[in-house]
This record gives C-alpha cells, structure tokens and sequence, in this order.
C-alpha cells in the first residue's frame, strides 16, 4: 500500500488541479456490470477506456460508500466500507489502479456534514448518557411544549428537503437536527472528537492512493447560533440557509483539515458551499491560508430560479449570467474558480440553458462548452454531458425517485397545492434529470443494464449515445474532447486573465484570455438567430482558429448556437 501511496504523490506536481478536467461519475446511473439495475464499481472498470479517450484527468466519485441510500448514498452510515450495492472495497483499490494506470486521478466525495442515522456514531449517540451523545445537534423540546407535539421543535428551521430540520426521537426524548433528509443527522463539529473522527478517516482514504477529496456542503459544519428565523411565508417554517451556513469557526475547521490531512500532499480540494459569498468564497481558497483549491458556488445555477426556488423556474438570462460570470472570474483574487453547468444536483444545461431541439440540440451543447471551459478555472464535466444528454420527459409523480423531489410534492400538496400544477415544475427542475442512466449505444436500456434500471432511461437513448457519438468525428463528444486538448496544450486557457467583452449584448458571449503576449478570443451565439458581430470586437478576420462548432463561411457572421475559439494574431 506504502508504494501505491507514495506513486500516487509523485504524479501530484504542485498546483496541478489547475490544467485537469475533472469528470463526474454518479456510481448509480454510469454502468451495471451485474444486471441488478443499479450501476456499481465494476461498471465504472469497464468504462475506463472511455474517460481516457475523452481525456479527463480526474475522476471525482459520488458517494459509493455503505449506505441505507435514503439520499442515493449522501446518507453513510459507514465511511470505511462500499455498498455492496456498488461492489467492495477491492473493486475500488482496483479503480484507483486502473485510472492511475491511464494518468487520471480519483477523488472521493466527502460527506461529513451529517451521517445516515444508521451510522453507528449516531446509534451510539441516541443515548443521552453516551459518551457521542455531543457527537450530533440533540437538543430538547422548546419550553413549554409536549415533546412530539407541532411546535415543539427546539427552533423553527427548516430542512433543504422540506417540513422541520428537527426530528423527535422518543428513545432520547430529544430532538435531533437534519438540514437535509431525516435520515440524516448533523454531525456536531463543535466537538473535537468529531473533527478527529472525520479527519482520521479522510487519512484513511488517502492511504488507499486516492488524490483528494470534493466536500459535500462543507460550509454547514460550522453552524451560526441555534436560533428561530424569520418563517418563509406559508410554510410554518424557516428556510433561510443563512442560518446554517459559513458559521464563525469555518476557517478554523478547515484550517484544521488541512494541517491533520491535506497539507503537503498536492491533493485537490473542493468544497461545496451552498450561498457562500464571493468574498467568502476567495478567503477559503486563498493560497496564503491554505484551507481549499476552489469551491463549488451557486449563484449561477440559480439564475433561473423564480421566488418558489428550484422547482419554481423561470427563462435563462445571459446577460445575468455573464455579469455574473464576470464578478466570480475578476473577484476570486489569488483563489482558484470551478467551472460547471451540470452535476448531480442540477437539470442538464442543453435543456437549461441551450436548446434542446433536434435541430440545435448538438451546436448548443457544444457551445454551451465552449463557453464554459475557456473560462479561468478548474472544468467539471458531469457523465452525459459530454454527449449532450437532454432533461427526462417527466410526467407523473411515479416517474420521480428525488427524495427531494417527492417530499418537495408531498409538501406542496399539504399546503393546498394541486399535484398537476406542481408537477410542470418537479419536470424541469428535479435532480432526477441528471440521474437517469448514462446512455451508452442504442441497445436496449441504452447499454446500462442488462435489466430494468432504477430509473428510465431518457427514451431519446437512441439519437444520443456515446457509441454513435465516438464514431462521428464531428459529435458532442469529440468537441469535448478537443476542448479538454486545447485546455492541456495552451497555457493561456490554463492560466490566462479573463476579460469579457459586449456584457449587455444578450445574444452573444464573448470574451479574451490574456496570458503575457498570447491571447484567444472566444466568440458564442446563444440564440437561435444568426449573429452579426459588432465592430467593436477585436480585430479577427485572419485569426487562427483553434476551436470552432461550424465551418466558417462568413468571418462577420455567426451562426445560430455557433462559438469559435480564435488566437489573435
């Protein structure tokens, strides 16, 4: 193990995370090797081949660890073993060696916000004489109330997946906080123990040969005051994430990680933080303190989102998107960004933000990238997206498996709602578009499973799938794959300034990457329409092209969903 280890370091040269292209496996919906429906570890071998043509450099695993899979293995009630429904703990040692062995690192997903109450931490601490009693947020009913009983609930919060962040656990007579599913307890960083439990294990992990680690809402382990909110209106409860999130200790947690885990190992680092602020954001990934390489934000992917949140959605805006693009690019100072559309979370950007239309599906895929990987920062592409894998044609509650999605439905309802009017919104909001299976060829089940999958395939696996889109020289995939070339070969899309140009013209995004005397321009048009470019661009009618969606025909002129990437002479 001490030589996987130690080669594992010495493929690590320092700041290397800067020129990678991370690529996001979600274990469940990439490939089932043993015909149970449910894609697992050994599925993820066989398609090694593939990540390797398309050229990524590291794999980031979502989370495979044992788990009861209430939140699809976000709620672990063991951090040291795998799933059997995913495979064993040999089949990882076997993908760290398979991907080390083509020159792509893993990174593990890191969950310690909360467990599964299944934990045994958590079982251990539903005693209150328990020495982990303080291992998670126990706390009694509110004054004056009969524990169990509406109203009672220590404080007004609610959880990110609807009705109370409290649940009452007669065994204790206490209530225990869950920000997210009821089976999810909050772990109670506050206390040492905890911190050197997590950090213990994390070590563990690193001593398997893995390269780092992406942290699941890291920014909620350090808590604000336990305190009642203003209620979000109509709902009984608090939904003001603020409460929980980027407490005071945070840089003192963190800096704590790095100096027991993460320092001196060249490891990546990214955490995800729900409503950090940019100035938030740029002290955690200061160099000088240390703590993280990047952070995965939201503001952008929330751009479309109307009062009602997520599952309340409203049109694109690239104006909105550019200017804030152009904030988190210039105001991230010496810190490091993330570049994503897609993840696990989130609807798939053809149908988001492109044009989901067999007509454009392909061009605005391919732009959408464009724009996306020329930017200054760390790309993440997510398992689909590099074939242009479209939104599932939701229709009934059934379809659904989000528990997000379904307690989101369930509430919506209790509150009057009816359920066909809810329904449009779970259909193009729920995180079940970015999970349904991974479309590989146009056999049946589009290549995933050998039996029904966990969830439908998109019925359009068909038209879009990695076989076909391997053979055509000219598909989504293989742009992807030129992009992440151009990323490995021009330092000035590695390290370049960004500069971007015509920030309230709404059917373009252009802008310049500016590294000493190199600089490429990059050129997208975002509607369905034909652009003609304005003058005040930089000159760049006898640039070369590095990269470009269509053939160019008129230097002045840009096709509908066309971006091209140019060096300036």
């Amino acid at each position: 193990m001490t030589s996987i280890v130690q080669s594992a370091r010495d493929a690590r040269p320092d700041e290397w995370w800067r020129s990678a292209v991370v690529y996001q496996i979600y274990p469940r919906s990439f490939a089932d090797a043993n015909g149970d429906g449910v894609g697992d570890i050994k599925g993820i071998l066989a398609h090694l081949d593939y990540l390797s043509l398309l050229g990524v450099d590291v794999v980031w695993l979502s989370p495979a660890y044992k788990s009861p899979q209430d939140d699809n293995g976000y709620d672990i009630s063991d951090y040291q073993d795998i799933d059997p429904l995913f495979g064993s703990l040999d089949d990882i040692d076997m993908l760290i060696e398979g991907l080390h062995d083509r020159g792509i690192k893993l990174v593990m997903d890191l969950v310690v916000n909360h467990t599964s109450d299944e934990h045994a931490w958590f079982e251990e601490s539903r005693d209150p004489e328990s020495a982990k009693r303080d291992w998670y947020w126990w706390r009694p009913a509110r004054e004056g109330f009969e524990p169990g009983t509406p109203g009672a609930e220590p404080t007004n919060w609610g959880s990110f997946f609807s009705g109370s962040a409290w649940q009452y656990d007669p065994r204790s007579a206490a209530y225990f906080l869950h920000l997210f599913s009821r089976k999810q307890p909050d772990l109670n960083w506050e206390n040492p123990e905890v911190r050197t439990a997590v950090f213990d294990m994390m070590n563990w992990w690193l001593d398997r040969g893995i390269d780092g680690f992406r942290m699941d809402v890291i920014n909620m382990i350090s808590k604000p005051a336990v305190v009642d909110g203003e209620e979000t209106p109509g709902t009984g409860y608090c939904y003001d994430a603020r409460l929980v999130a980027d407490g005071a200790r945070m840089h003192e947690f963190l800096g704590e990680m790095c100096e027991q885990v993460l320092k001196g190992k060249n490891l990546l680092s990214v955490g995800e933080m729900p409503l950090v602020t940019l100035e938030k954001a740029a002290s955690y990934t200061d160099p000088e303190h240390g703590e993280l390489n990047m952070v995965f934000q939201f503001e952008h992917v929330g751009l479309d989102h109307g009062p009602g949140g997520r599952f309340d959605v409203v049109g694109w805006d690239w104006n909105a998107y550019k200017e804030n693009t152009l904030r988190w690019q210039d105001g991230i100072g010496p810190g490091w960004n993330s570049l994503y559309l897609e993840n696990h979370d989130q609807p798939r950007s053809v149908s988001r933000m492109g044009d989901d239309s067999p007509t454009f599906r392909e061009a605005s895929a391919k732009t959408l990238a464009t724009i996306l990987h020329m930017q200054r920062g760390t790309p993440y592409v997510y398992q689909g997206q590099e074939l242009g894998m479209t939104n599932y044609p939701f229709e009934a509650a059934g379809d659904f498996r989000d528990i997000e999605s379904l307690n989101y439905l369930t509430e919506a309802v209790r509150l009057g709602a009816a359920p066909e009017h809810v329904l449009p919104g779970l259909s193009v909001g729920s995180r079940d578009n970015a999970r349904t299976p991974m479309q590989w060829d146009d056999s049946v089940n589009a290549g995933f499973s050998e039996s029904g999958p966990w969830i439908a395939v998109n019925p359009n696996y068909r038209e879009i799938n990695a076989a076909e889109q391997i053979r055509d020289a000219d598909s989504v995939f293989h742009h992807y794959r030129r992009l992440i070339q151009l990323r490995h070969d021009e330092p000035v899309v590695q390290l370049g300034e960004f500069a971007l140009l015509l920030p309230e013209d709404g059917r373009l995004v252009a802008y310049t990457r500016t590294l000493g005397d190199e600089q490429v321009l990059m050129l997208a048009n975002v509607t369905a329409e034909p652009v003609k470019l304005p003058a005040e661009l930089p000159d760049h009618g006898a640039c070369e092209v590095l990269l470009a969606t269509h053939e160019i025909e008129d230097v002045d002129v840009l096709k509908p969903w066309e971006s091209r990437i140019l060096r300036l002479s």
